[in-house]
Protein backbone atom coordinates (compact mmCIF):
# COMPACT_ATOMS: atom_id res chain seq x y z
CA UNK A 1 0.00 0.00 0.00
CA UNK A 2 1.07 3.45 -0.73
CA UNK A 3 0.30 6.55 0.78
CA UNK A 4 0.24 10.01 0.37
CA UNK A 5 0.79 12.20 3.89
CA UNK A 6 0.01 15.55 4.34
CA UNK A 7 0.90 17.44 7.09
CA UNK A 8 2.30 21.30 8.36
CA UNK A 9 5.08 19.44 10.34
CA UNK A 10 6.96 16.52 8.97
CA UNK A 11 8.74 16.29 11.89
CA UNK A 12 6.21 15.52 14.20
CA UNK A 13 8.24 12.63 16.70
CA UNK A 14 4.08 11.00 16.70
CA UNK A 15 3.39 11.03 13.25
CA UNK A 16 6.78 10.04 12.22
CA UNK A 17 6.96 7.15 14.71
CA UNK A 18 3.40 5.67 13.54
CA UNK A 19 4.65 5.74 9.70
CA UNK A 20 8.17 4.10 10.86
CA UNK A 21 5.94 1.38 12.61
CA UNK A 22 2.88 1.08 9.69
CA UNK A 23 6.42 0.62 7.31
CA UNK A 24 7.29 -2.26 8.79
CA UNK A 25 4.34 -3.51 8.16
CA UNK A 26 4.57 -3.13 4.30
CA UNK A 27 2.98 0.47 4.05
CA UNK A 28 5.38 3.02 2.02
CA UNK A 29 4.59 6.85 1.93
CA UNK A 30 5.62 9.79 0.59
CA UNK A 31 4.99 13.03 2.09
CA UNK A 32 4.38 16.72 1.06
CA UNK A 33 4.91 19.38 3.68
CA UNK A 34 2.34 23.17 3.75
CA UNK A 35 4.82 25.16 1.72
CA UNK A 36 6.61 27.98 3.71
CA UNK A 37 9.05 28.10 6.77
CA UNK A 38 7.61 28.18 10.60
CA UNK A 39 10.16 30.06 13.21
CA UNK A 40 9.93 31.10 16.42
CA UNK A 41 8.79 34.66 15.53
CA UNK A 42 6.85 33.30 12.26
CA UNK A 43 3.45 31.18 11.11
CA UNK A 44 2.38 30.27 7.68
CA UNK A 45 -0.01 32.44 5.96
CA UNK A 46 -3.22 31.41 3.93
CA UNK A 47 -0.99 31.35 1.09
CA UNK A 48 1.55 29.24 1.83
CA UNK A 49 -1.69 26.60 2.06
CA UNK A 50 -3.04 27.92 -1.23
CA UNK A 51 0.57 27.61 -3.20
CA UNK A 52 0.62 23.56 -1.60
CA UNK A 53 -2.89 22.64 -3.16
CA UNK A 54 -1.48 22.42 -6.95
CA UNK A 55 1.62 20.30 -5.63
CA UNK A 56 -0.75 18.02 -3.88
CA UNK A 57 -3.43 17.86 -7.13
CA UNK A 58 -0.54 16.77 -9.57
CA UNK A 59 1.04 14.33 -6.56
CA UNK A 60 -2.34 12.74 -5.99
CA UNK A 61 -1.99 11.80 -9.49
CA UNK A 62 1.01 9.10 -9.07
CA UNK A 63 -0.26 5.87 -8.05
CA UNK A 64 -1.76 6.12 -4.08
CA UNK A 65 -3.58 4.20 -2.66
CA UNK A 66 -4.95 6.97 -0.39
CA UNK A 67 -4.21 10.55 1.15
CA UNK A 68 -3.43 10.70 4.49
CA UNK A 69 -4.03 14.36 6.08
CA UNK A 70 -2.43 14.72 9.29
CA UNK A 71 -4.25 18.34 11.67
CA UNK A 72 -7.11 19.83 10.18
CA UNK A 73 -5.99 22.70 7.95
CA UNK A 74 -4.27 20.22 5.48
CA UNK A 75 -7.91 18.50 4.89
CA UNK A 76 -8.97 21.06 2.21
CA UNK A 77 -5.51 20.57 0.52
CA UNK A 78 -6.18 16.65 0.46
CA UNK A 79 -9.99 17.24 -0.73
CA UNK A 80 -9.15 19.79 -3.58
CA UNK A 81 -7.72 16.49 -5.33
CA UNK A 82 -10.79 14.09 -6.61
CA UNK A 83 -8.77 11.11 -7.33
CA UNK A 84 -7.59 9.26 -3.69
CA UNK A 85 -9.70 8.56 -0.91
CA UNK A 86 -9.09 10.66 1.95
CA UNK A 87 -8.10 10.17 6.04
CA UNK A 88 -8.13 12.92 8.30
CA UNK A 89 -5.95 12.96 11.22
CA UNK A 90 -7.18 15.62 13.71
CA UNK A 91 -4.29 16.49 16.65
CA UNK A 92 -6.15 18.08 18.89
CA UNK A 93 -5.91 21.51 18.77
CA UNK A 94 -7.64 21.56 15.69
CA UNK A 95 -10.65 20.29 17.18
CA UNK A 96 -10.31 22.74 20.09
CA UNK A 97 -8.59 25.91 18.96
CA UNK A 98 -8.85 28.40 16.11
CA UNK A 99 -8.88 26.01 13.41
CA UNK A 100 -11.61 24.19 14.69
CA UNK A 101 -14.13 25.33 11.79
CA UNK A 102 -11.80 24.37 9.28
CA UNK A 103 -12.04 20.66 10.83
CA UNK A 104 -15.22 20.41 11.51
CA UNK A 105 -15.71 21.69 7.64
CA UNK A 106 -13.82 19.35 6.48
CA UNK A 107 -14.81 16.07 8.42
CA UNK A 108 -17.75 15.25 6.06
CA UNK A 109 -16.06 14.92 2.75
CA UNK A 110 -13.61 12.85 4.08
CA UNK A 111 -13.63 8.77 3.63
CA UNK A 112 -12.26 8.76 7.68
CA UNK A 113 -11.82 10.25 10.21
CA UNK A 114 -9.55 9.91 12.87
CA UNK A 115 -9.46 11.51 16.63
CA UNK A 116 -7.11 10.61 19.32
CA UNK A 117 -9.63 10.45 21.80
CA UNK A 118 -13.66 9.89 22.85
CA UNK A 119 -13.76 13.37 23.55
CA UNK A 120 -12.64 14.62 20.74
CA UNK A 121 -14.96 12.46 18.83
CA UNK A 122 -17.88 14.07 21.05
CA UNK A 123 -16.65 17.61 20.07
CA UNK A 124 -16.82 17.42 16.93
CA UNK A 125 -20.13 15.39 17.10
CA UNK A 126 -19.45 12.80 14.35
CA UNK A 127 -18.82 9.21 12.94
CA UNK A 128 -14.79 8.90 14.11
CA UNK A 129 -12.07 6.18 14.76
CA UNK A 130 -10.47 6.74 18.25
CA UNK A 131 -6.80 5.89 17.66
CA UNK A 132 -4.43 7.61 20.39
CA UNK A 133 -1.34 8.42 18.86
CA UNK A 134 0.95 5.38 20.75
CA UNK A 135 4.10 5.31 22.47
CA UNK A 136 7.65 3.97 21.72
CA UNK A 137 8.25 1.20 24.62
CA UNK A 138 11.39 0.69 23.76
CA UNK A 139 12.66 4.11 23.80
CA UNK A 140 10.15 5.38 26.80
CA UNK A 141 11.21 2.25 29.71
CA UNK A 142 11.52 2.40 33.67
CA UNK A 143 15.70 3.45 34.09
CA UNK A 144 17.78 4.36 37.61
CA UNK A 145 16.74 7.74 38.56
CA UNK A 146 19.96 8.55 39.86
CA UNK A 147 21.40 7.40 36.37
CA UNK A 148 18.64 9.33 34.96
CA UNK A 149 19.50 12.70 36.68
CA UNK A 150 23.08 12.16 35.96
CA UNK A 151 22.80 12.08 32.41
CA UNK A 152 20.13 15.25 32.63
CA UNK A 153 22.66 16.96 34.84
CA UNK A 154 20.30 16.89 38.26
CA UNK A 155 23.11 16.40 40.11
CA UNK A 156 21.95 17.35 43.74
CA UNK A 157 22.36 13.64 45.67
CA UNK A 158 18.55 13.45 45.75
CA UNK A 159 17.97 16.53 47.85
CA UNK A 160 15.57 18.26 45.67
CA UNK A 161 12.18 16.93 44.13
CA UNK A 162 11.77 17.91 40.42
CA UNK A 163 8.12 18.15 38.77
CA UNK A 164 8.71 17.78 34.68
CA UNK A 165 6.42 20.20 32.50
CA UNK A 166 7.08 18.63 29.24
CA UNK A 167 6.73 21.01 26.91
CA UNK A 168 8.08 24.68 25.79
CA UNK A 169 6.57 27.48 28.47
CA UNK A 170 5.97 29.53 25.78
CA UNK A 171 2.78 27.73 24.26
CA UNK A 172 -0.12 29.19 25.33
CA UNK A 173 -2.41 25.95 25.44
CA UNK A 174 -0.03 24.29 27.85
CA UNK A 175 -1.01 27.09 30.77
CA UNK A 176 2.73 26.89 32.15
CA UNK A 177 1.63 30.00 34.48
CA UNK A 178 -0.95 27.30 36.65
CA UNK A 179 1.90 25.00 36.46
CA UNK A 180 4.27 27.11 38.37
CA UNK A 181 1.89 28.16 40.58
CA UNK A 182 0.89 25.02 41.49
CA UNK A 183 4.48 23.80 42.72
CA UNK A 184 5.33 26.99 43.75
CA UNK A 185 2.82 26.55 46.92
CA UNK A 186 4.23 22.62 46.68
CA UNK A 187 7.66 24.13 47.37
CA UNK A 188 6.62 26.15 50.61
CA UNK A 189 4.58 23.18 51.91
CA UNK A 190 7.58 20.63 51.91
CA UNK A 191 11.05 20.56 53.69
CA UNK A 192 12.80 20.06 50.53
CA UNK A 193 12.84 22.00 47.16
CA UNK A 194 10.70 21.18 44.62
CA UNK A 195 12.01 22.26 41.18
CA UNK A 196 9.65 23.00 38.07
CA UNK A 197 11.57 21.65 34.97
CA UNK A 198 10.57 22.01 31.33
CA UNK A 199 12.13 20.07 27.99
CA UNK A 200 12.30 22.95 25.84
CA UNK A 201 14.20 22.63 23.24
CA UNK A 202 15.36 18.93 24.40
CA UNK A 203 15.71 16.37 21.54
CA UNK A 204 12.89 14.00 21.43
CA UNK A 205 14.81 10.73 21.92
CA UNK A 206 16.27 12.17 25.11
CA UNK A 207 12.72 12.89 26.45
CA UNK A 208 12.66 9.57 28.04
CA UNK A 209 16.05 10.57 30.20
CA UNK A 210 14.05 13.49 31.63
CA UNK A 211 10.95 11.47 32.42
CA UNK A 212 13.23 9.12 34.66
CA UNK A 213 15.28 11.17 36.23
CA UNK A 214 12.10 13.33 37.42
CA UNK A 215 10.09 12.81 40.73
CA UNK A 216 6.47 13.60 39.05
CA UNK A 217 4.92 15.37 35.62
CA UNK A 218 2.29 17.81 35.88
CA UNK A 219 0.19 18.60 32.98
CA UNK A 220 -2.02 21.94 33.22
CA UNK A 221 -3.28 22.24 29.30
CA UNK A 222 -6.47 23.87 28.43
CA UNK A 223 -7.35 21.72 26.31
CA UNK A 224 -5.81 18.11 24.93
CA UNK A 225 -6.55 15.40 22.41
CA UNK A 226 -4.69 12.45 24.07
CA UNK A 227 -1.28 13.79 25.31
CA UNK A 228 1.76 12.03 24.29
CA UNK A 229 3.80 13.15 27.60
CA UNK A 230 1.09 11.43 29.61
CA UNK A 231 1.69 7.97 27.96
CA UNK A 232 5.08 8.60 27.52
CA UNK A 233 5.56 9.12 31.72
CA UNK A 234 3.51 6.13 32.29
CA UNK A 235 6.16 4.07 29.62
CA UNK A 236 8.73 5.35 32.08
CA UNK A 237 6.69 4.92 35.29
CA UNK A 238 7.01 8.04 36.32
CA UNK A 239 3.36 9.65 38.62
CA UNK A 240 1.56 12.12 36.95
CA UNK A 241 -0.71 14.87 38.26
CA UNK A 242 -2.76 16.08 35.53
CA UNK A 243 -5.93 18.40 34.76
CA UNK A 244 -9.11 16.50 33.23
CA UNK A 245 -8.33 17.14 29.51
CA UNK A 246 -8.92 14.69 26.08
CA UNK A 247 -8.09 11.17 27.26
CA UNK A 248 -5.73 11.77 30.80
CA UNK A 249 -8.61 10.11 32.55
CA UNK A 250 -8.49 7.39 30.68
CA UNK A 251 -4.89 6.71 30.43
CA UNK A 252 -4.28 7.13 34.02
CA UNK A 253 -7.12 4.54 35.24
CA UNK A 254 -5.62 2.44 37.26
CA UNK A 255 -2.54 3.75 37.73
CA UNK A 256 -0.80 5.05 41.01
CA UNK A 257 0.41 6.98 42.25
CA UNK A 258 -1.05 9.32 40.05
CA UNK A 259 -4.14 11.45 40.19
CA UNK A 260 -6.80 13.67 37.72
CA UNK A 261 -7.64 17.33 39.19
CA UNK A 262 -10.13 19.96 38.45
CA UNK A 263 -8.92 22.32 40.85
CA UNK A 264 -5.87 24.11 41.96
CA UNK A 265 -6.18 22.69 45.23
CA UNK A 266 -6.50 19.03 43.92
CA UNK A 267 -2.81 19.50 41.78
CA UNK A 268 -1.84 20.68 44.81
CA UNK A 269 -2.39 18.32 47.34
CA UNK A 270 -2.32 15.59 44.39
CA UNK A 271 1.49 16.22 43.72
CA UNK A 272 2.31 16.84 47.53
CA UNK A 273 0.95 13.37 48.41
CA UNK A 274 2.84 11.79 45.04
CA UNK A 275 6.11 13.80 46.39
CA UNK A 276 5.83 12.67 49.76
CA UNK A 277 5.45 9.20 49.00
CA UNK A 278 8.94 9.16 46.47
CA UNK A 279 7.18 6.31 44.49
CA UNK A 280 7.58 5.20 40.60
CA UNK A 281 4.22 4.16 39.44
CA UNK A 282 2.73 1.12 37.89
CA UNK A 283 1.87 2.80 34.47
CA UNK A 284 4.10 0.80 32.18
CA UNK A 285 1.42 -2.09 32.22
CA UNK A 286 -1.26 1.17 31.02
CA UNK A 287 0.81 2.61 28.57
CA UNK A 288 0.65 -1.51 27.05
CA UNK A 289 -2.72 -0.68 25.42
CA UNK A 290 -1.37 2.71 23.61
CA UNK A 291 1.53 0.82 22.71
CA UNK A 292 3.14 1.99 19.02
CA UNK A 293 2.45 -1.28 17.90
CA UNK A 294 -1.20 -2.03 18.84
CA UNK A 295 -2.05 1.71 17.47
CA UNK A 296 -0.22 1.45 14.35
CA UNK A 297 -2.19 -2.16 13.78
CA UNK A 298 -5.17 -0.30 14.25
CA UNK A 299 -4.49 2.79 11.57
CA UNK A 300 -3.82 -0.01 8.70
CA UNK A 301 -6.91 -1.51 9.31
CA UNK A 302 -7.89 2.22 8.63
CA UNK A 303 -5.80 1.96 5.34
CA UNK A 304 -6.78 -1.51 4.16
CA UNK A 305 -11.05 0.01 4.74
CA UNK A 306 -10.36 2.80 3.04
CA UNK A 307 -8.96 1.90 0.34
CA UNK A 308 -10.90 -1.17 -0.10
CA UNK A 309 -13.93 0.69 -0.45
CA UNK A 310 -12.37 2.61 -3.25
CA UNK A 311 -11.27 -0.41 -5.11
CA UNK A 312 -15.10 -1.58 -4.51
CA UNK A 313 -16.35 1.52 -5.90
CA UNK A 314 -13.69 1.04 -8.70
CA UNK A 315 -15.13 -2.46 -9.52
CA UNK A 316 -18.82 -1.37 -9.25
CA UNK A 317 -17.75 1.77 -12.53
CA UNK A 318 -15.69 -1.16 -14.52
CA UNK A 319 -18.96 -3.19 -14.13
CA UNK A 320 -21.63 -0.43 -14.89
CA UNK A 321 -19.47 0.65 -17.90
CA UNK A 322 -19.60 -2.65 -19.14
CA UNK A 323 -23.43 -3.31 -18.93
CA UNK A 324 -23.58 0.37 -20.70
CA UNK A 325 -21.43 -0.78 -23.57
CA UNK A 326 -23.18 -4.04 -23.73
CA UNK A 327 -26.66 -2.48 -23.91
CA UNK A 328 -25.32 -0.14 -26.73
CA UNK A 329 -24.16 -3.44 -28.71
Amino acid sequence: MHVLTLTTNADAPFMTQQMAALEDRGVTFSTVSVAGDVGADTSRTPADYLRTVPKVIREAGNGYDLIHAHYGLTAPMALAQIRKPVVLSLWGSDVHGPVAPVSRASAPFCDEVVVMSREMREVLDRDCTVIPDGVDLEKFRPEPQDRAAKKVGWNDDGYAHDVLFPYSPAREVKNYPRAERIVTVVDNLLEHPVRLRTVSGVDHDSVSDYMNAADALILTSHSEGSPNSIKEALACNLPVVAVDVGDVRERLSGVNPSCVCSSDEELIQGLLEILERGERSNGREAAREVSIDRTADRMLEVYERVAGQMIETEDCTDELTVQGISRLE
